[in-house]
């Protein structure tokens, strides 16, 4: 419960103020202690948070982030890939890009081994490839890192991810993004397994 509770207020009041309703059961002592202490424990509870294990340049980690990493680097860097519409303008030699891969690999084989770096690398030249390859004109099309609205003449460059298939760009606005969120219908009605008849049970021979 203590996890729920830190999950809401870190997120209620962030445009508009709001406000976090805890529930305590009477009849559980953690629940109680919480209720009796709740200045204190309220003052403190981000103690409890448990530490997440991190693996650095894990294979799903790297599926889903390196592209963004690398994207940020290079456009960060300096004003020649900085504008909305110079993702059109990569070059795999500048010394902005080939700075960034340097770094990615450097700080791989760190924290991971030499073979990691090497697979960082390799995935590193193939993202390049494709984000050169979508850089060339498509039917007349130009590329950007966003298009805020379809124009028809202008391509994306990052894919917000949970809208269609995973791509070599697709980018997550942050790395705690896993997954897409989905909606959930609430009802009162029972489920259908609570009306079916219990089975007599026999014994096997």
């Amino acid at each position: 419960m203590s996890v729920n509770q830190i999950q809401a207020t870190s997120r209620v009041g962030r445009t508009f103020p709001g406000l976090v309703i805890t529930v305590y059961n009477w009849a559980r002592p953690r629940d109680l202690s919480h209720y009796e202490r709740f200045e204190h424990y309220h003052g403190t509870f981000y103690q409890n948070v448990e530490a997440l294990s991190v693996t650095p340049f894990a294979p799903g980690a790297t599926y889903r982030g390196l592209f963004a990493l690398l994207v940020s680097l290079i456009r960060l860097a300096g004003e020649e890939f900085n504008g909305n519409d110079r993702a059109l303008a990569l070059e795999r030699n500048h010394p902005y890009v080939q700075a960034a891969v340097e770094a990615i690999v450097h700080r791989a084989g760190l924290v991971a081994d030499a073979q990691t770096a090497q697979n960082i690398r390799r995935e590193l030249e193939s993202k390049l490839d494709d984000w050169l390859s979508k850089a060339r004109t498509i039917g007349g099309a130009k590329l950007k890192y966003q298009v805020k609205s379809k124009d028809g003449t202008t391509l994306n460059l990052l894919v917000p991810a949970g809208r269609g298939k995973w791509e070599f760009s697709t980018c997550l606005n942050s790395l705690r993004n896993v997954e897409p969120t989905i909606n959930l219908v609430l009802t009162d009605q029972a489920p259908d397994d609570d009306f079916r008849t219990p089975q007599p049970y026999i014994e096997p021979s």
